[in-house]
């Protein structure tokens, strides 16, 4: 399971990776458009993309964290995975492939074993 564990850590920080990069992306294209378009829609425009650039950069952090946290083995990361696997299910196929490995692999007892031994915290979920 520790391998298994440390794929599922892997797949969220990748998860959150490239949202944070999907965010960095339309946010230079945001700053493109405001830049190179004369007048006030292209500036409304690229406020909007910086706008929503940070939106989805704020979504991403739980992914990150939640990686960071199962590859440091870290017991709280644990429900937070599985809070962010169950909203993975309805993104078909990825999000589902996705969200039930984790899911399997985060309500194993044998993972929870791992983490509670590993993170050198006693926690009675």
């Amino acid at each position: 399971m520790h391998q298994h564990l440390k794929i599922v850590g892997w797949i969220h920080l990748a998860f959150g990776l490239m949202g944070v990069l999907g965010a960095l992306l339309l946010g230079g294209l945001g700053t493109i458009i405001g830049l190179f378009t004369g007048g006030g829609e292209g500036l409304l425009a690229g406020g909007v993309m910086g706008l929503l650039a940070a939106f989805f950069a704020l979504l991403s952090l739980p992914s990150l964290l939640a990686g960071w946290g199962l590859l440091n083995y870290k017991p709280w990361a644990r429900i937070l995975t599985i809070i962010l696997s169950v909203l993975h299910l309805p993104g078909f196929p990825v999000g589902t492939l996705t969200g039930g490995y984790s899911l399997w692999v985060l309500l194993n007892d044998e993972t929870q074993q791992i983490l509670r031994a590993r993170g050198g915290q006693r926690y009675s979920y």
